[in-house]
C-alpha cells in the first residue's frame, strides 16, 4: 500500500509521468486496430450471436431438476430434430432453459416429453412458449432511441459544465468508441446478445461518463489559468491531469469490477444464476473498455482539438523557446561540464 501511495504521490506531483497525450498517434492506431479486428472477427463468425428474443424460436423451461446437465436438454431436441441446434442453460438452481429454432406443435410436444423423461420430472414441470423476433426488434429500436437521447443530453451537459464544446465532443467520441468496442468484443468472442446484455451496454455509458468527468474536471483545473503556469505546454498540462487522476481511475475501475465480477463468476458461474450472466458480462467488459478509453482516447483527443488554437500555439511556442534558451549550448556546455568537475 505504501508503494501505491508513493506512486500516486509521484504521479500527482509530476515527478513520474506516462505519455498518454504525447503518444496519441500510437493509442489511436491501437484503438482503431482493436475495433477493426473485433469487427472483422465478428463478420467472419457470421455476425452476432443473437439471443432467442431477437432471432425468434421455441423455448422450454424445466424446473425441479436434480441433474442439471445441459446435454440432456440438447439431446432431447436432437432426438426429434437431428439437424436443429439447441442450447441448454442453467438459469437457476434446479432450473434448465432449452432454446431452439421455431418448432411445430407436434415437435413441441415431442421435445417436452423427451425433456420430462430425460430430467425425470412431472409433466407440469416442463413449460414451453414461442418467442417472436418482433419483441427483440422493439427492444433494439428503444435502445437506439435511448442511446441517441443519452448522447445528446450528455453532450449538452458537458458543454455547459465545462464551458467548451471541444471537451464535450471528445467525451462523446470516447463514449461511442466504448459501446462500439464492447459490442465488437461480444461479437468476436461469440457472447450471446440478449436484452439484458443491451441494458448492460447502456449502463456502461453511465460508468464511463463518471470516469470521464473526473479526468476532464482535473484537466479543466490544470488548464483554466494557463498564464499562471509558464513551465508546461498545454499538452503537458493535460497529460499531467491524466496522470494525477490515474490512480483514482484504476481504483474506481477495480471497485466497479469486483462486485460485477462476483456476480458474473460466482453468481452465474458457480451458483448457476444464468439470468445474471448477460448483464454482468456486458458491464464487466464495458468497465474495462471505458477506463482505457478515458485515458488513451478522450483526454488525448481533447488536447488534439485545442492544439491548433492560436493562443495555445503562441503560449506553447514561448515556453519552448524559454526552455531552449535555458539549455547550455556551445561554450556554455564546456563551462557547465568544467564546473561539474
Amino acid at each position: 500500500m505504501s508503494r501505491l501511495a508513493t506512486w500516486g504521490n509521484e504521479l500527482y506531483a509530476g515527478k513520474k509521468s506516462y505519455p498518454f497525450v504525447q503518444k496519441w498517434k500510437t493509442w489511436f492506431v491501437v484503438a482503431l486496430i482493436l475495433l477493426v479486428v473485433a469487427g472483422g472477427i465478428t463478420a467472419l463468425r457470421g455476425g452476432f450471436n443473437l439471443g432467442i428474443e431477437f432471432r425468434g424460436g421455441s423455448e422450454f423451461t424445466v424446473s425441479a431438476v436434480e441433474n442439471t446437465d445441459p446435454s440432456i436438454g440438447e439431446q432431447a431436441v436432437s432426438e426429434v430434430l437431428p439437424d436443429v441446434e439447441a442450447t441448454a442453460t442453467t438459469i437457476a438452481p434446479g432450473t434448465i432453459r432449452v432454446q431452439t429454432a421455431e418448432l411445430s406443435d407436434d415437435q413441441t410436444l415431442q421435445v417436452a416429453t423427451n425433456l420430462q423423461e430425460g430430467y425425470s420430472v412431472a409433466p407440469e414441470q416442463v413449460t414451453s412458449n414461442f418467442v417472436g423476433p418482433t419483441w427483440g426488434e422493439a427492444v433494439s429500436q428503444q435502445m437506439l432511441i435511448g442511446l441517441i437521447v443519452f448522447l445528446v443530453l450528455v453532450a449538452l451537459y458537458l458543454a455547459i459544465y465545462f464551458r467548451t464544446w471541444k471537451m464535450s465532443a471528445a467525451a462523446i467520441v470516447g463514449l461511442m468508441y466504448v459501446v462500439a468496442l464492447t459490442v465488437g468484443i461480444y461479437g468476436a468472442v461469440g457472447f450471446e446478445v440478449t436484452p439484458p446484455a443491451i441494458i448492460g451496454f447502456l449502463l456502461i455509458l453511465s460508468y464511463s461518463l463518471y470516469d470521464t468527468v473526473v479526468v476532464f474536471d482535473k484537466i479543466r483545473e490544470n488548464t483554466q489559468n494557463l498564464d499562471e503556469d509558464r513551465r508546461r505546454t498545454f499538452d503537458e498540462l493535460v497529460n499531467l491531469a491524466v496522470n494525477q487522476t490515474l490512480v483514482r481511475s484504476i481504483t474506481t475501475s477495480i471497485v466497479g469490477i469486483l462486485p460485477v465480477g462476483s456476480i458474473l463468476f460466482i453468481g452465474a458461474g458457480l451458483l448457476g444464476a444464468g439470468t445474471l450472466r448477460d448483464i454482468s458480462l456486458s458491464i464487466f467488459v464495458g468497465i474495462i473498455v471505458g477506463t482505457v478509453a478515458t485515458l488513451f482516447i478522450q483526454a488525448p483527443l481533447y488536447a488534439l482539438f485545442r492544439r491548433n488554437e492560436e493562443a495555445i500555439q503562441d503560449r506553447d511556442a514561448r515556453i519552448l523557446r524559454r526552455r531552449g534558451s535555458q539549455e547550455p549550448q556551445g561554450e556554455d556546455v564546456e563551462t557547465a561540464a568544467s564546473s561539474q568537475k
